[in-house]
């Protein structure tokens, strides 16, 4: 059954059970809902609970583990023969997948039928044709194993399949019957509903944490296995990157890390005085009308997709730097520039900035404005030495956030600021950051083997890093201050 399929039936299972227990609950009770320990509808979200928390369970998990289940199973099946190293095995198992899905395509549109796709090994060019026909491309240097092996891919998930639609209704209609049977007058449905509901939180919360447990891991197993082919003296001291997918790589971070901070530093540059100003007036000058038109307007860059901005960097501004200060004044001749790019993040980082930083201002109690006004300080002399020291926890926090948002840009650097990795003062020359390298070693065909695609997971747990240590700064300067200003 396809898994809309399933998470249908369950639910129409549970919407059912809804009405059964409570049905029944109120049956044992005569039909005096006053009688009954809970309230009637406690015993129908009961009924819900237990239908479809067990089979969502099942069906997540199952979606999770069963494509590496079956990925380990096949590829462990593959000769040596074919597959001599792990980096040509997860090229073949990458066409065996593209095999399987067409066969699964073949067989849903009726050119093949399920006998026909588990046994085409001896008629390989009739399937290929037909396969052909539907946009399907087989090509012509298969080899039997990696047919085979698609064959068993195939076959291992429509068993899956099965077995999930077998084992989740199972679970549905398991936990709809016992709902049903426990469903009496005595029965505390309010106190199990509220166990349910709590048990669903918590869960809620974990799979945060875990996915950020996950990703941290991934990254440091992956790390890892670049150092065991990499030096790392060499990629954390390195001057020169310059990645030779045949050998004999430059893999030096520091060129990617200059650049990443050298745009980073000039976007909060023109970024947090400009959202800093905007953030003073809209909270402590601008009129009830004014705010209503500037803050919207100002929020609006924040919806702007960073391909727009991109776009904006390569034809507007930087050409407008180039022809009106770069050649002028002799630092270059190139529109895509460390300049480019920083100004264009900075206005995209304005709202982070602007949006954060008033609202932290206008939480600020206006009891404090009236002490300072009261004692013969002026409005500017009330922002400087009150207001804004009493936000500058949030103030702080907004900025970092900031700082991480710039850090980690992609789209504006790539048609901003070019992709040449070097150090140089010059702000009108191309650089390039960190996670622009990361997408262009993972681009194409990857081979998981190489070092020159696993230092994108060592560049990636430098960024991770680094913005740890953004947080961790953060945190202390929030305490340092609040503790001061209480």
């Amino acid at each position: 059954m396809p898994l809309l399929w399933l998470v249908l039936t369950v639910l129409a299972l549970a919407a059912a059970g809804f009405f059964v227990a409570r049905q029944r609950a109120l049956a044992s009770a005569g039909g005096e809902a006053r009688k009954l320990h809970s309230l009637p509808s406690y015993y129908g979200f009961n009924a819900v609970i237990l239908t479809i928390a067990p089979a969502m369970a099942l069906i997540a998990i199952w979606a999770m583990a069963e494509p590496t289940l079956i990925e380990w199973r096949v590829s462990g099946a593959i000769p040596e023969s074919v597959a001599a190293d792990p980096g040509a095995r997860s090229l073949i198992m990458a066409d065996v997948r593209r095999i399987a899905e067409g066969l699964n395509t073949a067989v849903e549109q009726g050119a093949l039928t399920a006998e026909q796709a588990r046994d085409i090994g001896g008629n390989i060019a009739e399937v290929r044709a037909q396969l052909a026909e539907l946009g399907i491309l087989l090509g012509s240097d298969v080899q039997p194993e990696v047919l085979e092996a698609a064959q068993s891919y195939r076959a291992l998930g429509t068993t899956g399949n099965t077995a999930l639609t077998v084992l989740a209704l199972l679970l549905a209609i398991g936990g709809f019957a016992i709902a049903v049977m426990k469903s009496d007058s005595d029965f505390r449905a309010r106190n199990s509903v509220e166990r349910g509901v709590l048990t669903i939180l918590v869960a809620a919360a974990s799979i945060a944490i875990l996915t950020t447990v996950g990703i941290v891991l991934s990254m440091v197993f992956e790390t890892w296995s670049f150092f065991g082919m990499y030096s790392w003296t060499e990629f954390f001291f390195g001057l020169e990157w310059a990645p030779q997918f045949h050998g004999g790589s430059e893999l030096g971070l520091l060129p990617l890390l200059w650049g990443t901070l050298y745009i980073s530093f000039i976007a909060l540059l023109f970024s947090v005085p400009v959202g800093l100003f905007a953030a003073i007036y809209l909270a402590e000058y601008a009129g009830r009308k004014t705010r209503a038109i500037a803050k919207p307007m100002i929020e609006i860059l924040a919806g702007i997709p960073t391909i727009v901005y991109g776009l904006f960097a390569l034809i507007t501004v930087g050409p407008l730097l180039r022809d009106y200060f770069a050649e002028p004044l002799g630092f270059g001749t190139s529109a895509s520039s460390v300049m480019t790019a920083g100004l264009v993040m900075g206005i995209m980082l304005i709202p982070f900035v602007s949006s954060l930083s008033d609202d932290i201002i206008g939480a600020v109690p206006q009891s404090l404005r009236d002490g300072s006004l009261g004692v013969g300080a002026t409005k500017s002399e009330t922002i400087k030495k009150v207001v804004l020291p009493a936000a500058l926890p949030g103030i702080v926090g907004a900025v970092l956030l900031a700082a991480s948002r710039a850090i980690g840009e992609t789209m504006i650097v790539v048609l901003g600021a070019g992709a040449s990795a070097q150090l140089d003062l010059n702000p009108f020359e191309a650089m390039t950051t960190v996670t622009v390298k990361i997408v262009g070693q993972l681009t194409g065909d990857t081979d998981f083997s190489s070092a020159e695609t696993l230092v994108a997971f060592a560049l990636g747990f430098t960024l991770f890093v680094i913005t740890l240590g953004l947080n961790v700064l953060a945190l202390y300067i929030v305490r340092r201050y609040r503790e001061q200003y209480e």
